[in-house]
């Protein structure tokens, strides 16, 4: 019975460790997802000139899941459901800080407010700064993502040898 309690606190400590690791995947994920999706956005409004509402419903799977909702939720707003607030459109995002999420809000607030040639060079001002965000989040995600999995496992450990 004590190895097994034993076992169960090394897991939950491990768990929790991939817990913390996994908010600097994400939000690697994320930005990596939202250049993709400012890239499209910027070749189909200079090429197809296609509707907002059509290119954001045009986006694949991976790159709708690695965006955690925030185009369902900027859709919501499309579509009139909702305002345009940041606690509307980062609804359930928690991995974000709040830096990234007034500058993210500011690149959809300017969607669409101006002709092509000036919503070309804003999506590429965005772009640049969704760039180095990913290279910030790469970073972070080397360093204290493991970081957070081997100090879950050394608490774990610890916590073996106390009970022990």
């Amino acid at each position: 019975m004590k190895w097994l309690i034993i076992a169960v606190i090394f897991v939950v400590c491990v768990g929790i460790g991939l817990i913390f690791s996994s908010k600097y995947k994400k939000r690697e994920k994320f930005y990596s997802a939202l250049i993709l999706f400012a890239q499209k956005l910027d070749v189909e409004i200079n090429f197809s000139r296609e509707r907002l509402k059509n290119l954001i419903t045009s986006i694949d799977e991976k790159t709708k899941s690695n965006l955690a909702g925030l185009d369902k939720n900027f859709m919501h707003y499309l579509n009139g459901e909702t305002e345009l607030s940041q606690n509307e459109l980062f609804k359930n995002i928690q991995f974000l800080k709040n830096e990234e999420k007034e500058t993210i809000f500011l690149f959809f607030r300017s969607l669409g407010r101006s002709d092509v040639l000036g919503q070309s060079k804003e999506i590429a001002n965005f772009t640049k700064r969704f760039d180095e965000n990913l290279s910030k989040c790469s970073l972070e995600n080397k360093k204290y993502g493991s970081l957070c999995i081997k100090l879950g496992v050394i608490a774990g450990l610890f916590m073996i040898v106390i009970l022990i």
